[in-house]
């Protein structure tokens, strides 16, 4: 397909970009197509390769929504064009565009000061944010665009988590208010606040080994493994990704970056890469590791671009992210009539399997690499054969 304009010299290259990311030779007519006419759009708007900006793109695709395409309507749709050009340096990358707002700013310095500072890792840097975004949003509104953070009180923070809480629940409660403590930590050691501010924060309530680990039968278990069709390649890695959380616990994170290295065939290992930055080396049961070979042999695209384990099942066959492997536990669900949320269900499955067969608490926390006994230590309520040689009679009733 020919295509005018600008983005001309760089059509035969990015043909062969498509190929080489995995992309149909049908796809591949739809991004060259979409790529015509962004070309045309660029010659008609007197602008070269190098005016492809983030915001001019965006232009394109909102007169493109505007002319009532119901197809290709945002830049995603030309993210791998972008990447290409990127790349050969054609464009410049894009930059995000700078902090403007009163929060932003805060945001900004809180996020690098994460970074730099505490050394945590992108995604819990991220998840900080959001969780402390709100507070200040809703300080930023309420003042007409200022933050005024030198007049912060202990009345007001206290006040703010008491009325989030009444519209979250516990456990989103208790994550906002670990990340709002460290914020308020940040603002003291900035000068941002003249006083630490830490104590004002309320702990919500809660009880710890209350409940009980929700795990799935043997049989459910089975089902939800049955329920991979593994005759074809996505199904092989459905099948993989199910056994390795059913059998050796693992979180659906620790799934995500496992990597090709990571799998020690010759002694029959496998590393797990944690929280905390932690590698901890499991062995390498064999039915997980005959479910990974399947896949890595018959299944795993030849033309992934990461060196994780399990990739995209569509291109660009890049590495799987968490929330993937946790759609391939809810779609497992649904095929076998399981109503699943997340993965976590699985981990409880191998704990209580560890003890079903006749293991031990402290077994249990090796398996699912626990840093305390104490975190393992509500597994113990669900061996209910061992919890009965506990029990004492009833007063006034026979032994």
């Amino acid at each position: 397909m020919a295509v005018p304009g600008p983005l001309g010299p760089y059509a035969a290259g990015f043909r062969q970009e498509l190929t080489r990311l995995g992309y149909t030779p049908l796809s591949a007519i739809v991004h060259m197509r979409l790529v015509a006419r962004l070309s045309r759009w660029l010659a008609e708007h007197e602008m070269d390769v190098q005016g492809l900006t983030a915001a001019r793109v965006e232009a394109f695709f909102a007169e493109r929504r505007a002319a009532g395409y119901t197809n290709s309507r945002t830049a995603r749709s030309v993210q791998p064009l972008v990447d290409y050009l990127q790349r050969i340096e054609a464009v410049a990358p894009y930059a995000p565009p700078p902090p403007t707002t009163s929060t932003q700013l805060v945001l900004a310095r809180y996020a690098e000061y994460l970074r730099l500072e505490r050394g945590l890792a992108e995604p819990t840097v991220a998840l900080n944010v959001r969780l402390v975004r709100p507070f200040l949003d809703d300080r930023e509104q309420t003042r007409q665009g200022r933050l005024d953070l030198e007049q912060l009180t202990a009345v007001e923070v206290t006040q703010f988590v008491t009325e989030s809480s009444r519209r979250r629940p516990a456990s989103s409660t208790k994550r906002m208010v670990t990340g709002l403590r460290s914020l308020l930590r940040f603002l003291h050691v900035e000068g941002l606040v003249g006083e630490p501010l830490v104590g004002a924060v309320p702990s919500p309530a809660g009880w710890t080994l209350t409940g009980l680990p929700k795990a799935l039968k043997p049989d459910e278990v089975d089902a939800l493994l049955a329920s991979c069709d593994r005759s074809i390649p996505t199904g092989r890695r459905d099948f993989a990704i199910l056994t390795l959380l059913a059998r050796l616990g693992l979180r659906v994170g620790e799934v995500a970056v496992l990597r090709l290295e990571d799998v020690d065939w010759r002694h029959g290992e496998i590393i797990v890469r944690g929280k905390g930055n932690r590698h901890d080396a499991l062995p390498l049961p064999d039915d997980v590791g005959q479910a990974l070979v399947v896949y890595l042999t018959d299944g795993r695209p030849e033309g992934a671009l990461d060196r994780t384990v399990f990739v995209r099942a569509q291109a660009p066959y890049r590495a799987l992210t968490a929330s993937g492997v946790i759609q391939v536990v809810i779609y497992a669900g649904q095929r076998c009539g399981l109503r699943l949320r997340g993965a976590h269900r699985l981990r409880h499955s191998a704990a209580t399997a560890v003890l079903r067969s006749g293991g031990s608490l402290e077994e249990v926390g090796q398996l699912l690499r626990h840093a305390r006994l104490a975190t393992s230590a509500i597994y113990g309520k669900v061996d209910v054969d061992r919890l009965r040689q506990l029990a004492r009679p009833w007063p006034g009733t026979a032994v």
